[in-house]
């Protein structure tokens, strides 16, 4: 069952380790907010509202550089095995991401094609052409911190998986994934070079 393909959204990117737990709550590692919503999407499909945020010491411009390095995102996003650039058209790129979801026993690979929108210097819209989803379409938003040196970097998604995921328990399910992938993001981030 195809349940971590939540961290296959990074581009939303598109998108971690489900049922472990965040590593927001580990010594050390990077704090953020986090809001995940399910709500009746069309056809009554079950769609989340994700809205996340957090700080990071680097500036907009090295944030900006690595999110945009879409074919690296491998690196430090838990279970993408792979990124990349399919063609890009001035600041329209097409992203090709192969990842691996997992659930418990179960393993599947899982494949997103996306179309990133690149609105330099603080903007990356991402949106779903083709895949293991039926909707994904995010936003990273980036924000020079205030009289500091710093990124607020904040992150949102609605998505619609193409599979069904039971209820509460797959608000929770979505909320570990995606804070285990802000988790890795800002951390990468926190370290620009």
């Amino acid at each position: 069952m195809p349940y971590r393909i939540a961290n296959m959204l990074l581009l939303g990117c598109a998108l971690s380790a489900w049922g472990a737990a965040p590593a927001a709550a580990q010594p050390g590692a990077p704090r953020f907010e986090l809001n995940v919503e399910r709500a009746a999407g069309a056809d009554d499909d079950k769609a989340y509202r994700i809205t996340s945020s957090g700080t990071v010491a680097a500036t907009p411009a090295a944030v900006w550089r690595i999110l945009t390095d879409y074919e690296h995102l491998a690196d430090y996003l838990p279970n993408l095995k792979s990124a990349r650039i399919v063609s890009r058209n001035g600041d329209t790129v097409i992203v090709e991401q192969l990842g691996t979801a997992r659930f418990l026993f179960f393993s599947q690979s899982i494949r997103l094609l996306v179309q990133v929108q690149e609105r330099a210097p603080d903007q990356i819209d991402i949106s779903l052409l083709d895949g293991d989803m039926k909707v994904y379409r995010a936003t990273w938003q980036l924000s020079p911190v205030p009289g500091a040196t710093g990124t607020r970097v904040v992150y949102r998604a609605n998505i619609v998986p193409k599979f069904d995921v039971p209820g509460i328990v797959g608000t929770r399910v979505v909320h570990k994934d995606i804070a285990r992938m802000m988790a890795a993001v800002l951390s990468r981030l926190d370290r620009p070079e």
